[in-house]
């Protein structure tokens, strides 16, 4: 069976992208857990990831430690986390990419705190720009592929990615196109999201540096843990 290294899941949203697809799809795994920590996080994750960072995902002796690398060594083990449409599978590739690769000013601004609700103290151009174009993403998946996920009617790999942004919209309360905010909530909906988020807020231990620069966004007004 799989293993599967995260960390918490209030504040880990690249260890949310293989998580939620592989328990979304039904693809079985042991979870490992290894909290963050305010002490040395790599030392502590070099332990089973080559990167020090998570995900981790140990298959046997082969460990893959990077999440779209993840998706794609599961891709090749089976159908299902790519559409099987061409058109639609380069497209969710792309996005996938693009949001493995880019939007830092959402990620710096507005990280992934599930429990959270933040009143933004502004929007700076950076984090509007970023939110902008992951809006016009969206609203080109679901209108080309005519489904209810962004590369049809299917959640896949793509969906998967884009599940941190889905909390990340919830938290900061971001402005966006009634379809997008409408997939955003389809997202969250999810029996595999339901599940995260459960846990998600159970967890009693709390790492100061992502409170911090949640904080720092703008003004907590709720905060589901409490």
């Amino acid at each position: 069976m799989y293993q599967l290294y995260i960390a918490n899941k209030n504040y880990s949203s690249w260890s949310l992208r293989p998580w939620v697809l592989m328990r979304q799809l039904g693809i079985e795994f042991e979870e490992c857990l290894e909290a963050f920590e305010a002490a040395d996080n790599f030392k502590k994750f070099r332990k089973f990831s080559p990167s020090g960072t998570v995900p981790c995902l140990v298959d046997g002796k082969t460990v893959i430690w990077d999440s779209l690398g993840i998706v794609e060594y599961l891709a090749e083990q089976g159908s299902g986390v790519w559409p099987d449409n061409a058109s639609a599978r380069a497209f969710a590739r792309c996005a996938s990419a693009e949001m493995h690769s880019s939007f830092s000013s959402l990620r710096n601004i507005c990280p992934m705190n599930c429990a959270i609700t933040v009143e933004l103290s502004g929007l700076p151009v950076a984090l509007a720009r970023d939110v902008s174009r992951i809006d016009e993403l969206w609203q080109e998946g679901l209108s080309r592929f005519g489904g209810g996920f962004l590369a049809g009617e299917k959640f896949s790999a793509v969906d998967a990615f884009y599940c941190p942004v889905a909390y990340r919209v919830q938290s900061y309360q971001l402005a966006m196109s009634p379809a997008s905010l409408a997939y955003c909530q389809r997202l969250l909906s999810l029996p595999a999201m339901k599940v995260w988020d459960a846990a998600a807020i159970k967890e009693s231990w709390r790492e100061e540096a992502h409170e911090e620069e949640a904080a720092a966004a703008g003004r907590i007004t709720a905060d589901r843990r409490n």
